[in-house]
């Protein structure tokens, strides 16, 4: 159960950072850093993301 909750945070916080992103780009006309910093956060949010899902599968609790 912890595993889904932690799932659904990390998955919420990569759409977060989606629309932080697309605010970040359409405000700056992506001239700033802002936007490179929310790309890198949805970047290692996806690699988490995928290691929890693959993690859940290998053990079993998320079939």
């Amino acid at each position: 159960m912890l595993l889904k909750i932690l799932i659904a945070m990390v998955f919420l916080a990569m759409l977060t950072s989606l629309a932080a992103g697309a605010g970040f780009l359409l405000r700056d006309g992506g001239a700033s850093r802002r936007l490179l910093v929310s790309l890198k956060l949805r970047v290692a949010l996806a690699a988490t993301l995928l290691a929890l899902l693959l993690y859940g599968f290998y053990a079993g609790n998320l079939a």
